[in-house]
């Protein structure tokens, strides 16, 4: 029986280092999604050796299909019992490994995972949150649409804005502070805090965007120079949640929800979250509450022996 192969022996190391390069130097990526990517790559790269019974090079990585990634999460579920989260993260660094390996514009083969029912809103897992930001970008055309995709859907995540709230900001927040000014429901604003990561993610879109970015003018273009609209922010949103295989209720305003209900779980009261909301009434956050119990009554069911 012959050895198997080493990574050393596969022509796709190379391709692995330069998608690696390209994360850092072009898409921008932290030091701690590039390490994960590439990891995530050379597993792969590993496991179709070892499943082709060949070395990998760009011409095998072009001819990967759906069932290939299929066995591909199947074993690596059976090695280390990977969470939903962290397969929508392995699945997403993996395509966007193909997608490189491949180049712009080839046809990645889907995925299509379990449907989940429809019930109160689920949270998304930050894991998948970050996942769906980072698929999206690196789906996207030209590198400043990706930045765009990146900080829209960071803003829904980490800052909890509505999917209108976010398109209809004014280039005028340039450069970003600590929090902006966000227009609400009813001509109602209120302040919104930015994480670092977010603000760093507008600066890179503001820096990359073709279009001049003044005060008065909307911050987020579509890709011919006008306003972005939600219904671009929501297909960018069913592409990335089809490609990770992540249920339908996966949708913009469901990271809203999560900013909601993680913030809840640790800690905030319903008064702060109405606040950061920019709900009308208290009565409109209290569905949170119901959404945390949910929550643990799942982790409950799944993980008491009695339940």
């Amino acid at each position: 029986m012959a050895a198997p192969l080493k990574l050393d022996d596969h022509p796709a190391r190379e391709t692995a280092a330069a998608f690696a390069d390209h994360l850092g130097r072009e898409r921008m990526r932290s030091p701690h999604t590039v390490r994960a990517y590439l990891a995530a790559a050379h597993r792969l790269v590993a496991f179709l050796g070892e499943h082709r019974g060949e070395a990998v090079d760009r011409t095998m990585l072009a001819g990967v299909e759906a069932a290939d990634l299929r066995a591909y999460l199947a074993r690596r579920r059976g090695e280390g019992g990977l969470s939903n989260a962290s397969a929508a993260r392995e699945l997403s660094a993996v395509r966007a490994f193909l997608r490189f390996a491949r180049g712009e514009g080839e046809a990645l083969p889907r995925l299509r995972g379990p449907r989940v029912k429809r019930g109160v809103p689920r949270p998304i897992a930050p894991a998948e949150a970050i996942a769906l930001a980072e698929d999206a970008a690196d789906a996207a055309g030209q590198p400043w649409i990706a930045a765009r995709d990146w900080a829209v859907l960071l803003l829904l995540y980490g800052a909890g804005l509505r999917v209108g709230e976010a398109v209809g900001l004014d280039a005028g927040l340039l450069p970003p502070g600590e929090a902006i000014t966000v227009m609400g429901k009813g001509g109602k604003s209120r302040v919104a805090p930015l994480l670092p990561q977010v603000r760093q993610a507008i600066a890179r879109y503001a820096e990359l965007c073709p279009w001049p970015l003044t005060r008065g003018a909307p911050l987020f273009r579509g890709a011919k120079g006008g306003p972005l609209s939600a219904d671009i922010v929501r297909r960018v949103m069913r592409g990335a949640r089809a490609r990770l295989s992540l249920p339908e209720r996966t949708t913009p305003h469901a990271l809203r929800h999560s900013f909601a209900t993680h913030l809840l779980g640790r800690g905030a009261d319903l008064r702060q979250l109405q606040e950061l909301l920019g709900h009308a009434s208290l009565s409109s956050t209290q569905i949170y509450t119901a959404v945390d119990a949910a929550h643990l009554l799942d982790v409950y069911r799944t993980a008491h022996p009695r339940a």
